[in-house]
């Protein structure tokens, strides 16, 4: 592969068969099955590695929000309100992958590399504060994420956090943000500060690009993702000199994610429902997202933007895709498609 293009992906992952979000809820909350919830994680992380993901972010099966909100809202757990203590600040999917990564070390000679997923403070803010402006509570909200980010930089051990994504789906798409823009990028500035010290690639997540410029401004963050599988049109919104003015980069999304869109295709070919009649579902990776496919995304976006992007992969994450052998097939039919890609280039 292409060194200068990493493939990664977004977190996110269908649970195995069996297993429900539910029963992953009870068992984050009560810490009395975790050998069988590592277990899990782990195996799923197996998954990624095996699909070719070059830097795969630990599997999402949590709620994207309440993971960290449980935490940041519980007065045991922080020194001021919103401001979670430094040794609390805790990603439990890191702790489930420590096995994983001693064993890949002892492999490979070298440590598994990782991108470390955390919510964002606008969108956290958003989901407790909805429609209001408190910029000195949004900025103690990022000053919790960045410990977090802190505490799995430092507390790694065998595992090697290459990335760092914020996720913030909801600048440029949300009407009911009413924080300015100067809050917001002091804000992002404060969650991305650990990584950028210690000179991690620090990714956004965004579900549009519209704000980009915004992000163009945050110092901390030097990786604007886009999800330009499904939508390419997003690519024409973003001017390369901006990029290269502030030294930004670009995560583009080069297999679509959207299952639901996907299938809306084969249920209108078929006069049915691929969801009932699953033997139709395989199709949106043997005939719709194919390596040919993600490769030729690739190629088009490379001819827009060049060296400016540095990481690529799916769209975004795949825990509404229908099963975890479904999902793993897209993942390596994105490894194909890189693989095609550096041959052509």
């Amino acid at each position: 592969m292409d060194p200068e293009i990493i493939f990664d992906d977004i977190g996110s992952y269908p649970l195995p068969e069996g297993i429900s979000r539910d029963w992953i809820e009870q068992a984050v909350t009560s810490r009395a099955e975790d050998e069988r919830l590592f277990g899990i994680i782990s195996d799923t992380m197996e998954q990624k590695i095996a699909a070719g993901v070059e830097v795969p972010t630990y599997p999402q099966f949590q709620d994207m929000n309440r993971q960290y909100l449980r935490i940041i809202n519980d007065p045991e757990l922080t020194e001021a309100p919103l401001l979670v203590r430094e040794s609390e600040a805790k990603i439990l999917e890191l702790e489930a992958l420590s096995g994983l990564g001693a064993k890949y070390k002892k492999e490979h000679g070298k440590p598994l590399d990782i991108r470390v997923c955390v919510t964002g403070p606008v969108e956290l803010y958003l989901k407790e504060f909805g429609g209001t402006s408190y910029a000195d509570v949004l900025l103690i909200i990022a000053k919790s994420i960045d410990r977090f980010v802190k505490n799995s930089i430092r507390h790694s051990g065998d595992l090697n956090v290459a990335t760092i994504s914020i996720d913030e789906p909801s600048i440029g798409i949300n009407p009911q943000i009413m924080l300015n823009d100067e809050d917001i990028i002091k804000a992002l500035t404060a969650a991305g500060e650990s990584a950028h010290k210690h000179g991690i690639d620090t990714e956004i997540h965004l579900h549009s690009p519209l704000n980009y410029k915004l992000v163009c401004q945050v110092p901390s963050i030097n990786v604007i993702g886009v999800e330009s599988a499904a939508s390419p049109s997003y690519l024409e919104l973003i001017d390369r000199a901006d990029l290269q003015v502030s030294d930004t980069f670009l995560r583009v999304g080069i297999a679509r994610t959207d299952i639901f869109g996907l299938t809306a295709v084969l249920n209108e070919k078929y006069n049915t429902n691929v969801w009932k009649e699953t033997d139709r579902l395989m199709e949106v990776v043997t005939h719709m997202e194919t390596p040919e496919v993600i490769a030729g995304r690739l190629t088009s976006t490379y001819g827009m933007f060049g060296d400016t992007i540095r990481y690529a992969g799916p769209d975004c994450g795949l825990g509404s895709w229908p099963s975890q052998g479904l999902a793993q097939e897209l993942l390596s039919n994105t490894a194909k498609g890189f693989e095609m890609f550096c041959k052509n280039l």
